[in-house]
């Protein structure tokens, strides 16, 4: 076995579960039944996803150049995807968008609790 043919079949082989673990997200946002657990899909296999398909991509490409640009674009957005779900996730929260039934245990409840009886006792609208 040659090495061009063992870098093919490696590169075949993280394209494949990279574009199953885009699947898999796919498919949880449109089963999964409220806004946490979208998020959820939305967020985790996406990531290993792209980084899988990327590393792909570099091994098809042979040449080193491509590397440094594949990994600033995972980077970038292997930063952004946990701040967007974080900040979608607080106004989901926020605005009764999520099924309280389904979480284990509500941490942020006690936070909320207590800024909406802050802003009642200082006159604030909680808009």
């Amino acid at each position: 076995m040659n090495p061009e043919t063992l870098i093919d079949a490696v590169s075949a082989v993280f394209m494949v579960i990279g574009a199953l673990m885009s699947l898999a997200a796919a498919i949880g946002l449109l089963r999964f039944p409220d806004l946490m657990s979208r998020m959820h899909a939305a967020t985790k296999p996406q990531v290993l996803g792209l980084f899988l398909l990327l590393a792909a991509l570099g091994l098809q490409m042979r040449t080193w150049w491509v590397w440094p640009v594949l990994l600033v674009a995972w980077l970038f957005q292997l930063l952004t995807v946990p701040v967007s779900a974080h900040m979608v996730g607080r106004a989901g929260y926020r605005t009764k968008h999520l099924h309280p039934e389904l979480l284990s245990s509500d941490e942020l409840e006690a936070v909320v609790q207590k800024a909406a009886q802050q802003a009642a006792t200082h006159g604030v609208d909680d808009d």
